[in-house]
C-alpha cells in the first residue's frame, strides 16, 4: 500500500515516508509506529495495542512511545499542540486524523544498484543522526545443494532477528520486512535505502558432505565497506550446537563491532555537531582505560550525549560507569559521593529503558563498591536474563558470585565470556576475574597464570597488578611477588590493601583473610 495524505507518501513496501516525492529521514520504529496509526485510521488505537504490534509486546516505557509519536509528528511538520495528523486521545491512545487516500503497489519494487548520491533517506548527510544504530539480518544464502540442512539459511537469521531485539540500544528490522529482499541480488546501499537501515547482516551456508561451512558478514549500508565478518565450520550431525555457537558469538561480536565503527565514523565528525549517538560511541572509546584523562573525557562526551537527547538511556548508563570508574581508581577523595553520582545515573537509565542490558549491569556495579554484593548480583542477573549473550554482564556476575563465596559456576561462566568476546575491552578483567576463581579454591599455580595475562594484558588498570603480585605471594614466590609490588607503587604509589578490598569487596572467609595476608605481606 501507498498512503497519500496532505503533501506526504508512506510507502509500506519500501519502508519510505516522502515528501512531495522525496524521501523523509525516519528512523524504522517511528515508521513502524506511523504506518500502524495510518493503517487503522478509522479508530483510537491503545498504547498497548501499540506496544504490542510495534514492540513485539516488549515492556518499554511510556516515555519511549512518547518520543517515537513526537519523532513522528516532528517528520510530518506537526506538533502536540496542532495534531494535524496524530491526534492524542487521553486516557485512550492515539488516532490518525488527516483524511487519507490509498494506492495499491503490491509489488516491491527493486532499486537500482547506486542509489543517487543526493539520497536523503536516513543514511546520507542529510540522515537524522540522533537514532540508534539499526541493522537488518537477511536469509543466507545456499551454496550448492544442503540438501536438509538448507533451513538452515532461514531459521538461523530468523533465530539472529529474534535474540539481536534483546540489545536494547540497536534498532532491528522484523524478519517481515528483511527477508522479502532474500533472493534478491541488490549492492547494499540498495538494501539499506530500502529497509532504512545503517548495517547488514548476512551470511552464507555450504554443505559438503558432513561438513558444514557457515560465513557471516556485516556491512555498513551507507558506504558498502565490511564492517566486520566471519567462517563458522562444524559437521552437520554437530548442526544445533554450531548453530547455538555461531549466534552467540555473533550476537557479541556485534557489540564490540557496531560500536567501534559507531565511534570510527564519529571521529571524522566536527565536535561541535557531535550527534548524541556520536558522543556516545566516542565516549566508549575512552570508557575502559581506567585512569584519569580517559575518564574525564568519557564524562564530557556522555555528558554532551544526554544533554542532546535527556531520553538516551545508555547515555546516562556511560557516566554511571565513569562515576563508578572515579571512585574504583580512587580519582576522587569523595568515593561516597561517586558512588551515589553512579547510582543515580544507572537509575535515570533504567527509568527511561527498564530492559536495557547495559543500563541494568551498571546499577548492579554500583552496588559493588559498598559490599552489597546481593543487590549487585541480582541486576547482574537481570542484565544476562535480558541478554544471555552479554559477555561483560556474565563475567562480572561470575565474579561476584566468586568473591560472596557463591556456589556457582564461576569459572564455567567466565570462559563463556571469554569465548563470546575475544576482543573485549575488560577481556583482561575477565581474565583477572578467572584467576580469582582459583585462589577461592587455593590453587595458586592456576591463580598466577591467569593473573600475570590479566595484569600483562593491554589496557589493564592497576589494581590487576596487584592482584598478580597477591596471587604470586599466595603461590610461594616472593620474588615475582615483588616485582608486580614494585610496579603497583610505581603506578599508584598511594595504593594500600583497603583501596583493593574497596574495589573487590570480598565477602567470602577465609579467602579474604588469604589475600589481606598476603597483601600485608607485601607492605600494602
Amino acid at each position: 500500500m501507498i498512503y497519500h495524505f496532505g503533501a506526504f507518501e508512506l510507502d509500506i513496501a519500501r519502508v519510505e515516508l516522502r515528501r512531495a516525492g522525496s524521501p523523509c529521514p525516519l528512523e524504522p520504529q517511528v515508521f513502524a509506529l506511523l504506518a500502524f496509526l495510518v493503517e487503522h485510521r478509522e479508530r483510537v488505537v491503545s498504547k498497548d495495542e501499540i506496544f504490542e504490534k510495534v514492540w513485539d509486546g516488549r515492556v518499554v516505557t511510556d516515555s519511549a512511545l512518547t518520543s517515537r509519536v513526537k519523532l513522528a509528528r516532528k517528520a510530518l511538520g506537526d506538533n502536540g499542540k496542532a495534531q494535524k495528523f496524530i491526534r492524542t486521545v487521553h486516557g485512550m491512545g492515539f488516532r490518525f486524523v488527516a483524511d487519507v487516500r490509498v494506492q495499491r503497489d503490491p509489488v516491491l519494487a527493486v532499486l537500482p544498484a547506486n542509489p543517487p548520491a543526493d539520497d536523503t533517506l536516513g543514511l546520507g548527510t542529510t540522515a537524522d543522526t540522533d537514532t540508534r544504530p539499526s541493522i537488518a539480518v537477511l536469509p543466507f544464502q545456499c551454496i550448492g545443494a544442503a540438501g536438509a540442512y538448507d533451513n538452515i539459511a532461514q531459521g538461523l537469521p530468523h533465530e539472529l532477528i529474534t535474540e539481536l531485539a534483546r540489545l536494547r540500544w540497536l534498532f532491528v528490522i522484523a524478519r517481515g520486512s528483511s527477508f522479502r529482499l532474500g533472493g534478491q541480488d541488490l549492492e547494499p546501499q540498495a538494501v539499506g535505502r530500502t529497509l532504512g537501515v545503517q548495517y547488514i547482516l548476512s551470511g552464507t551456508v555450504e554443505v559438503t558432505g558432513q561438513q558444514l561451512v557457515i560465513t557471516t558478514e556485516l556491512v555498513d549500508a551507507l558506504g558498502g565497506d565490511v564492517v566486520w565478518g566471519e567462517r563458522y565450520k562444524g559437521y552437520v550431525d554437530e548442526v544445533h550446537a554450531v548453530r547455538d555457537e555461531i549466534r552467540a558469538k555473533i550476537l557479541a561480536s556485534l557489540e564490540i563491532q557496531i560500536p567501534l565503527h559507531e565511534a570510527t565514523r564519529a571521529r571524522l565528525m566536527n565536535s561541535d555537531n557531535l550527534s548524541a549517538w556520536s558522543a556516545y560511541h566516542l565516549g566508549l572509546q575512552h570508557l575502559y582505560r581506567f585512569n584519569a584523562t580517559d575518564n574525564s573525557t568519557a564524562t564530557a562526551l556522555f555528558e554532551h550525549a544526554v544533554r542532546e537527547d535527556p531520553d538516551f538511556a545508555r547515555a546516562h548508563a556511560g557516566l554511571s560507569f565513569v562515576h563508578f570508574q572515579t571512585a574504583f581508581m580512587h580519582l576522587t577523595n569523595n568515593i561516597g559521593g561517586e558512588v551515589a553520582l553512579a547510582r543515580d545515573s544507572a537509575q535515570r537509565g533504567l527509568d527511561i529503558d527498564p530492559l536495557d542490558p547495559f543500563v541494568n549491569f551498571t546499577m548492579g556495579r554500583s552496588f559493588w563498591l559498598e559490599t552489597d554484593l546481593e543487590r549487585a548480583r541480582s541486576w547482574l542477573e537481570r542484565a544476562i536474563a535480558l541478554c544471555p549473550n552479554y559477555a561483560q554482564g556474565i563475567y562480572a556476575l561470575a565474579w561476584t558470585n566468586t568473591i560472596a563465596g557463591v556456589q556457582a559456576d564461576g569459572r564455567g561462566q567466565i570462559d563463556q565470556a571469554m569465548r563470546l568476546s575475544p576482543l573485549d575491552p575488560l577481556y583482561y578483567a575477565m581474565l583477572g576475574a578467572r584467576g580469582f576463581t582459583h585462589i577461592a579454591h587455593e590453587e595458586y599455580s592456576e591463580a598466577i597464570e591467569w593473573t600475570d595475562r590479566a595484569a600483562q594484558s593491554p589496557g589493564a588498570h592497576v589494581f590487576m597488578a596487584l592482584l598478580a603480585a597477591a596471587a604470586q605471594q599466595l603461590a610461594g614466590n616472593p620474588l615475582r611477588a615483588q616485582a608486580w609490588a614494585a610496579e603497583v607503587r610505581e603506578r599508584g604509589p598511594q595504593i594500600r590493601s583497603n583501596d583493593f578490598f574497596r574495589n573487590y569487596p570480598i565477602t567470602a572467609e577465609p579467602m579474604r583473610a588469604r589475600v589481606a595476608a598476603a597483601l600485608r605481606q607485601l607492605g600494602f
